[in-house]
């Protein structure tokens, strides 16, 4: 019955002029974000972050919890169309998804992608009211320890789910904890690396960081590529699926969702990471996994559900612990922290509109992208077509704006001008970013919890390792550690040992 009443007053919340506009237009601008390479959810929402200030804290949050799943819906349709994911989560959906509509299938494909991301959306979203206010609960037991802990845990996992190079992701997420250490020490209110510089008293502004790495970065990187984007779009018939098809996508469409939930919790997990698993889950099942690439439908089924799903599943960590389980969810606790909103369990009790309104409007959210995205398809493809020389200016502009709005101050331009550098020479060097983002806000938090647990233990290091739950996060942490970084030790041996001979 709690969670009957919960949800009502999550509906009572949202069903209101002013939150359904927001939902309307976050999901809108999320497909839009989607649809259009080179953003994606990440910038949208740090461009938007500094612009959430005046808004109600339900309203903001509504607005950027559905660019982030909308993102997902958008990306799929380019990726079947025209083979050209706009979102990284809809790689995967290129593989099967255009095949399909060179075989005339287009319809079918993006029936199929809408079904499956409409489907995961309501399970996860049924999911995140299930088991968010047990971990809740759970997590009032924890103390400093624990969460210093279980932050240590949650950037090993996320180093060990990230692409690439494990010594690099290491390598930034330390980069992260020591940017997160600039500013002012809570505990003893002395400046810390801020070498003189009055606005790096409060520490880095996140949004400067996200909008530079991740905004300026990219489309940095994308000035490279000077080629014309000529697409041959594929004709769009049916887009009803026949029963045979929901046959076929049925069962796929459900393991993809409980796999994109579970992966979505994960710290480094989420969309992308769901999305390739799905899809090397049912190739791996498949009775005919050589269909696999030239357009079977089991192909866009799943992956599309999972990407939706674990782009849900990972508010449940962010509005439970408070504890980001990617860069977005991380902006997302930076948008709480604007509103004055401490994330953690409290949220649930202290803030329940705020809790229960985002979970229904992520029903409602999804019900208004199934709507959206079919009939405005032929919409969706002609806006790929904007020259990409208007399109990054005005990206630049906004971004500027958002920035320089935080503090009224120059210097969060420069900001995410050097950050914007840095994150081109982050790609170059083929280090991924999202382990620095995660570092950078944990990094102030673990500190705090480190401080609290060591002055309650008077000094004594072991109270780390003599609470049970803490002891158990270290290990695992260590083991999950200790086995990412082996492989990597034993190859980097074996290359030395060739070379030798």
């Amino acid at each position: 019955m709690d969670l009957i009443n919960n949800l009502g007053l999550g509906f009572a919340t949202v069903l209101t002029p002013e939150n359904l506009m927001f939902s309307f237009f976050g999901v809108l601008l999320g497909t839009l974000i989607g649809v259009l390479p080179g953003l994606g959810p990440l910038v949208a929402i740090a461009v938007l972050l500094p612009f959430t200030f005046g808004l109600d804290p339900v309203s903001s949050m509504i607005m950027l919890a559905g660019i982030f799943y909308g993102a997902q819906y958008g990306g799929s349709t380019t990726a079947i169309l025209i083979n050209l994911p706009g979102e990284a989560s809809s790689i995967v959906t290129t593989l099967d998804g255009h095949q399909m509509a060179k075989r005339g299938m287009a319809g079918k494909a993006l029936a199929t992608a809408a079904i499956g991301s409409f489907f995961a959306g309501c399970v996860a979203t049924i999911l995140i009211g299930v088991f968010a206010p047990p971990l809740a609960a759970l997590a009032f037991r924890f103390g400093p320890a624990e969460y210093f802990s279980l932050m240590v845990c949650g950037l090993v996992v996320s180093v060990a789910l990230s692409n690439g190079s494990v010594l690099k992701a290491v390598g930034m997420m330390v980069l992260g904890l020591i940017l997160g250490l600039v500013g002012t020490d809570v505990q003893y209110g002395v400046h810390r690396f801020t070498f003189g510089v009055s606005e790096l008293s409060d520490g880095m502004s996140v949004a400067a960081m996200a909008m530079g790495i991740f905004g300026l970065g990219e489309i940095i990187r994308n000035l490279e590529n000077t080629g014309e984007r000529r697409f041959s779009v594929s004709k769009i018939t049916s887009l009803m699926p026949t029963r045979e098809d929901m046959k076929q996508i049925f069962a796929p469409m459900v393991r993809g969702t409980f796999l994109g939930s579970f992966l979505g919790v994960l710290p480094g997990g989420g969309a992308l990471l769901a999305s390739f698993s799905a899809y090397a889950l049912e190739k791996k099942i498949a009775r005919n996994p050589e269909e696999f690439g030239a357009g079977a439908i089991q192909g866009v089924a799943a992956p599309e559900a999972a990407n939706n799903a674990g782009a849900q599943t990972s508010f449940i960590p962010m509005l439970t612990l408070g504890i980001p389980s990617n860069p977005v969810m991380a902006l997302m606790i930076s948008a709480l922290i604007i509103q004055g909103i401490e994330p953690g369990p409290a949220v649930i009790n202290d803030h329940p509109e705020l809790f229960w309104g985002i979970i229904a409007s992520m029903w409602i959210g999804n019900l208004m992208l199934l709507v959206l995205n079919l009939p405005l398809v032929g919409l969706w493809v002609k806006l790929v077509s904007i020259p990409y020389k208007v399109l990054f200016p005005i990206v630049i502009v906004f971004a500027c704006i958002g920035v320089f709005s935080i503090n009224n101050t120059p210097f969060a331009i420069f900001t995410m001008a050097g950050f914007g550098v840095f994150g081109y020479v982050l790609r170059k060097l083929e280090c991924e970013p999202a382990p620095m983002i995660l570092g950078f806000i944990l990094g102030p938090m673990m500190e705090g919890h480190m401080q609290r647990a060591l002055l309650i233990s008077r000094g004594d290091v072991s109270v780390f390792v003599r609470e049970p739950i803490s002891a158990t996060l270290l290990v695992v942490a260590a083991v999950t550690l200790l086995i990412t970084i082996l492989p990597t030790v034993r190859k980097t041996r074996e290359v030395a040992l060739v070379d030798d001979e």
